[in-house]
């Protein structure tokens, strides 16, 4: 075990970073109270990756409530709140069990997040599958004013960067704008990501997903994370994505979707209309804030 001291701010505070496809995360043990030990200005310190820790976020492991085992709230690298987190909760799962002491096969808990409940599974070899509940796909509900409030947002157009691209929005309990490309290596990421961020019809700003569809069951992604910029993965955004692709015949419900860090399984299922992410979470050391 790889043990890092770092002096930042006035606490001394353990913490173990984990990583879902090289989406990487602090993860902190806060079931002692229901306020993160940590501001967002203090997170933003801890997430630089020259003068901190280094990751796209600070997860809380929080006490839970009468409907759920533990509450999570995550702050991104920018010191912003998202709704959720769909690599952060896999990771989230791994680290309760591991602060319990039951890493088993078929371990599930009820997590309370701004989203709602989400289910996470441990299962067999570090993988875990994430019960993302169901797609909200009304133009309010994403939220979005490229349509009208009570209309689905499908192959509408949408002028970014001087162009014009074909988007349909998903949200996962936080907002997507996914767009369907030839090639998605060609997109200049960094200079198109945040143009679609902070475009005015997304009022809450948006994560983008970049898909390429290389089979009806295989998708490509890349994709630029609202408050945290370029990732190696997107749990909630690869969930929207294969939405996205069977709302305008891109794909099926079940499929495999890779992004820079790696696969996951996201199957969308027709019987429930619950979305279900597959996927690994890994420690990758602990340390001491203070």
């Amino acid at each position: 075990m790889i043990i890092v001291y770092i002096t930042l701010i006035e606490l001394i505070m353990e913490f173990t970073k984990y990583q879902g496809l090289g989406n990487d995360f602090i993860l902190v043990d806060n079931r002692h109270s229901s306020t993160p030990l940590l501001s967002p200005d203090e997170a933003v310190k801890l997430c630089d990756r020259h003068f901190g820790i280094g990751a796209d976020g600070v997860i809380f492991a929080l006490p839970g409530d009468d409907q759920s085992d533990y509450t999570m709230r995550i702050f991104n690298s920018d010191g912003s709140e998202p709704q959720m987190c769909g690599n952060g909760i896999r990771c989230l799962a791994r680290f309760l069990a591991k602060l319990e002491g039951v890493e088993t096969v078929g371990k599930s808990y009820r997590i309370q997040t701004l989203a709602g409940i989400i289910i996470p599974r441990l299962e067999e070899e570090g993988q875990v599958k994430v019960d993302m509940g169901n797609p909200f796909l009304l133009a309010k509900e994403i939220p979005t004013t490229l349509t009208k409030g009570e209309e689905k947002v499908i192959n509408q157009f949408l002028e970014v960067g001087g162009q014009s691209w074909s988007v349909t929005c998903v949200s996962m309990g936080n907002p997507h704008c996914i767009t369907f490309v030839e090639n998605v290596a060609t997109i200049p990421l960094e200079t198109i990501g945040p143009m679609f961020e902070h475009h005015s019809v997304f009022p809450e700003r948006t994560n983008t997903e970049f898909i390429e569809v290389v089979r009806s069951d295989y998708l490509k992604m890349r994709v630029w994370e609202r408050g945290a910029g370029i990732t190696l993965a997107c749990g909630t955004g690869a969930c929207a994505s294969v939405v996205a692709g069977v709302l305008t015949g891109n794909c099926d419900r079940l499929c495999t979707v890779e992004l820079p860090g790696g696969c996951l399984t996201i199957e969308w299922s027709e019987q429930d209309n619950r979305l279900y992410m597959t996927g690994p979470a890994e420690a990758v050391f602990t340390g001491v804030i203070g």
